[in-house]
């Protein structure tokens, strides 16, 4: 199936639905995209610090973000402005869609946290994802989101992060 791939360099506009509404919009560079993974490079795009307890992110930090346009997750490298890995934020979403300079990206409230070295990896927002209904609603959708966070889960323990990021 031919997909519409995008050159490097170039500014895109990465658009995270909720919902049905858009949660978040930003502006990030295109690295690389290869057909199935799209990969951009944009600073942290929130108006204040948000800290996790687990994680904070702030201004200076620094996002690589990967999206599929077949699997259901992205995967989000964060570094702090010096350019030190704090570790990878994931969302469960739909398949990533780039049309022209836009991404969109549909977010199914389920998210992974795995920290720099490892020794924290942990599922987060599960009960979000079970009050949004999406198990009534579509269930089909529900079980590949589930089954997509239990992917993650799996490369977050055991090493797989490199191979599925090309590192």
């Amino acid at each position: 199936m031919p997909t519409e791939s995008a050159r490097p360099g170039r500014l895109l506009d990465v658009v995270l639905v909720k919902g049905g509404r858009t949660k978040i919009r930003y502006e990030a560079e295109l690295l690389a995209d290869d057909g199935d993974r799209v990969t951009v490079r944009a600073p942290w795009a929130g108006d204040v610090a948000r800290d996790f307890g687990f994680v904070r992110f702030e201004a200076g930090d620094v996002f690589t973000e990967h999206y599929w346009r077949g699997r259901w997750y992205s995967v989000k490298e964060v570094r702090d402005a010096s350019g030190v890995c704090k570790g990878w934020y994931c969302d469960i979403t739909r398949p990533a869609v780039l049309t022209g300079a836009r991404l969109v990206v549909e977010d199914l409230d389920l998210d992974l946290w795995r920290s720099a070295d490892g020794t924290d990896v942990r599922r987060l927002d599960e009960d979000e994802f079970a009050a949004s209904g999406l198990t009534e609603r579509d269930p089909q959708a529900a079980a590949t989101a589930v089954a997509a966070l239990d992917e993650l889960e799996r490369l977050a323990l055991h090493g797989g992060f490199d191979a599925l990021l090309g590192g």
